[in-house]
Parts: C-alpha cells; sequence; structure tokens
C-alpha cells in the first residue's frame, strides 16, 4: 500500500478523527493515549501546531515534564503571542523547580491575555 501522508494508509480524515480523539482522551484523564494518537497525527503533519500544543498538554497531564516542554517551547517558536502556551510552560517549569523562568511566561501569558488564571500567576504585585 503506498504511503499517504507519511505514513502507512493514512488519510486526512484519519488524522482529524486521531486529532479529535486525542481530545477526549485528554479529557477523560488518559494523556498517554492521546500521545500515542498524536504522535502518529504529528509524524503525518509535522507543522501541525495545535496537534503539537494538545500533544504538550497531554504530556504536562502525564507528568512528562521534559516532553511537555520541548512541544510548549516548538509551539512558542511559531506563535509567540500564544498566551496559553506561555501560560501553560510556566507550569511547566513550576513544576519543574524552575520559578524564574516560570514566572516569566506566567507574565508574558498575561501581558497577550488578561485571563484572571494568568494574571494570578503572573503575581504583578510580587
Amino acid at each position: 500500500m503506498p504511503e499517504i501522508n507519511g505514513s502507512a494508509g493514512r488519510t486526512p480524515e484519519t488524522d482529524v478523527i486521531d486529532f479529535r480523539a486525542a481530545e477526549h482522551l485528554l479529557d477523560a484523564r488518559d494523556p498517554r493515549g492521546a500521545v500515542k494518537l498524536l504522535d502518529e497525527v504529528i509524524a503525518a503533519h509535522p507543522e501541525n501546531t495545535a496537534a503539537r500544543l494538545l500533544r504538550a498538554r497531554a504530556f504536562f497531564a502525564a507528568a512528562q515534564l521534559r516532553p511537555a516542554e520541548l512541544e510548549f517551547t516548538v509551539v512558542l517558536e511559531r506563535e509567540p503571542d500564544n498566551a496559553f502556551a506561555h501560560f501553560a510552560l510556566g507550569r511547566t517549569y513550576e513544576r519543574q523547580g524552575r520559578a524564574g523562568q516560570a514566572r516569566r511566561h506566567f507574565r508574558l501569558a498575561a501581558a497577550l491575555d488578561p485571563n484572571p488564571d494568568y494574571l494570578r500567576a503572573a503575581r504583578f504585585d510580587s
């Protein structure tokens, strides 16, 4: 069988179905299952920032902090104004005990979007 989108038997529809299924797995607290599905989607579409962001969230939920950090960083290289990615990278650094780096990303998130969670994490008053 010829390869489609870099993976044998994959179609654009398969990738959309896997992406949506990964969202549901993450919501159902199965981040490792979500990562497995997203690995194939990203192999077929490495430029897909939404899939990378979802995989970063799944890594974070699975306490795989280094892979989460790397994925959030890729997302921010492509979308430096993504407030959620800054916030999530800040949370990742926070869980790794890297408070200075966390605060920088919390503040960037809050500057980009005045979401109350981002503002609280940024701790501008301290």
